[in-house]
């Protein structure tokens, strides 16, 4: 008798047999039932033979069969995930791009307050130097805007709020600035404006580069830092030309005015972008229960990779080589501006082109320079660099006047050369570190690199500062420069002595690297075997114990 049972749990799936044990399909989550069509063949015997019994039978006809409500529901979920990937996109292109921009566009308000201090102001070249680089303390504790970043959430996103808070805070620097006059006139008001910027450009760039790291890991878009960096290219070379002619035809506040006009923009787009509709991760509930935990955790890691000497050499090297040459910037500057009574458009111009030849260079290096020996280019490059500083020098001299070229022209070539191969010798120190930074500590690591680098260019410049007080450099005696650039010299010529703490290869350190990673593992499983044949030993004396 073939009897029909309709399972209680699905009023849609009918299944046909005769053994009445046959159990009902399972349930499905959301309350989605899979029809299936199951024909089940009882124990038979067969006529012929007594003892010959038939094992029972599925027989599954034709594939699973979908409902169409599921299918409509499937295609509407993967249209909607198109579209919210496009449109995520999209949304990610806008925000760090004119955000990266604005980074970039940084040194258009920076010309007009170096100019504000050195006429309006007409402050000493070595205080002129001192607030420049005391201006940059913010950017030392990067790594901890970028722990934080990573571990503490606001209002469920952990990216775009600090993008927000850093923008805002700039707002509130510049802003005073351009509306009111009292707060550029005063050199200590002035300072706290400076650092309050800065404190908020660091954190929106912590921000945006581990969004940019986070997205492009997400979505494979590997070619997002490239559109950041050219972005901001942009942004510095669009900056400098347009501030060389602001400052011929209006004043530093209108300057700063338009800045701050352009900050509000990013602040708003800022505000209104919502981090989820990135389609990144939101916080669990486990990651608010554990934010101490994981900081500790990243610290930890951190202290870890700093400590293996594939990353701690060369990031000694690269950070001795620039803490130990004394920058004497704010001189130069002030002897260009007073002395030479150069353009404030041929400066702009200058550092244009600087900025074109380090885009020149870094394209070379992607092209051809990459496999070069790292220890070979570091050291070509930290020569020319230190040759490089005697051309301030030949215009100090006015060497350039007896060799027909004049004082703008030589400016406009060669003023920025120096500056151009400091920042190209950190490109290599960049790849290295970037390719042996252990798994899950990239943004600890790179921003612990980039606020080192920074900390060892403001000691630089508090050395210039002293150095310009010993041997008398003021703005109306500029006698002792030609003694303080041979000294810079001499200085960049001393970290090719430690050259050795460079790397070779990279293909080396990254053997080397896997030799140690190898023993330590085949230790740890030595260790390992050794507990747990204690362990089962242990285990079988308490079993004869018992026995027993």
């Amino acid at each position: 008798m073939i009897q029909s049972l309709l399972c209680p749990q699905s009023p849609l799936t009918t299944t046909t047999t005769s053994d009445p044990r046959i159990h009902c399909p399972r349930r499905l989550s959301n309350l989605e039932y899979i029809p299936t069509k199951i024909i089940c063949s009882s124990q038979t015997r067969n006529p012929n033979s007594v003892n010959n019994f038939t094992k029972p039978r599925n027989n599954i006809l034709g594939p699973v069969m979908v409902t169409p409500i599921q299918v409509a529901r499937k295609g509407r979920d993967i249209g909607e995930e198109r579209d919210f990937s496009q449109l995520g996109a999209r949304q990610m292109l806008i925000l760090c791009g004119f955000g990266y921009w604005v980074q970039g566009f940084r040194c258009f308000p920076w010309l007009a307050l170096n100019f504000h201090m050195a006429h309006g102001l007409n402050v000493y070249p070595s205080t002129l130097q001192l607030v420049q680089f005391s201006g940059n303390l913010p950017m030392v504790a990067k790594p901890l805007y970028g722990i934080l970043s990573d571990a503490l959430y606001i209002f469920g996103a952990h990216r775009i709020p600090y993008i927000s808070i850093g923008v805002l805070l700039q707002v509130l620097a510049w802003g005073p600035m351009a509306l009111a006059p009292i707060v550029g006139q005063a050199l200590p008001t002035l300072m706290a404006c400076v650092l309050l910027s800065n404190l908020g450009a660091s954190i929106a760039e912590v921000a945006k580069d581990a969004l940019v790291a986070e997205y492009g890991q997400k979505y494979k878009m590997g070619g997002l830092q490239s559109f950041a960096f050219m972005a901001s290219a942009v942004g510095g070379v669009l900056g400098n030309l347009l501030g060389g002619y602001f400052l011929l035809k209006a004043p530093p506040r209108t300057m700063f005015l338009a800045f701050s006009v352009l900050l509000s923009l990013q602040l708003m787009f800022s505000l209104t972008t919502r981090e989820d509709s990135l389609g990144l991760s939101q916080q669990s509930n486990q990651a608010r229960k554990s934010i101490w935990e994981s900081i500790r955790k990243q610290l930890s890691d951190l202290r870890m990779a700093i400590k293996e000497e594939s990353i701690s050499r060369p990031l000694t090297w690269v950070v001795a080589s620039i803490a130990t040459v004394p920058i004497l910037s704010g001189s130069i500057f002030c002897y260009q501006t007073q002395c030479l009574h150069l353009d404030p458009s041929v400066i702009g111009m200058s550092r244009v082109i600087g900025q074109l030849m380090l885009l020149s260079l870094t394209v070379l290096y992607d092209r051809f320079w990459k496999d070069v020996p790292v220890r070979k280019l570091v050291g070509v490059v930290q020569m020319i660099y230190a040759s490089s500083l005697l051309l301030d020098l030949v215009l100090v001299r006015q060497i350039n006047l007896l060799l027909g070229i004049p004082n703008e022209v030589f400016a406009l070539c060669f003023s920025g050369l120096a500056e151009t191969l400091a920042q190209f010798k950190l490109l290599p120190f960049l790849v290295l570190v970037a390719n042996l930074c252990p798994r899950g500590c990239e943004g600890s690591l790179t921003s612990f690199l980039a606020s080192a680098l920074c900390l060892s260019s403001i000691l630089g410049g508090f050395l210039g500062v002293g150095l310009a007080s010993l041997i008398r450099i003021t703005s109306g005696d500029y006698s002792s420069l030609p003694v303080g650039i041979l000294i810079q010299f001499l200085a960049a010529l001393v970290p090719l002595g430690w050259l050795h703490y460079v790397p070779m290869s990279q293909t080396i350190v990254e053997k080397d690297r896997k030799k140690r990673l190898s023993r330590r593992t085949r230790k740890n499983r030595r260790i390992g075997r050794t507990s747990l044949d204690s362990l089962s030993a242990y285990r079988r004396e308490r079993e004869s114990e018992t026995q027993s």
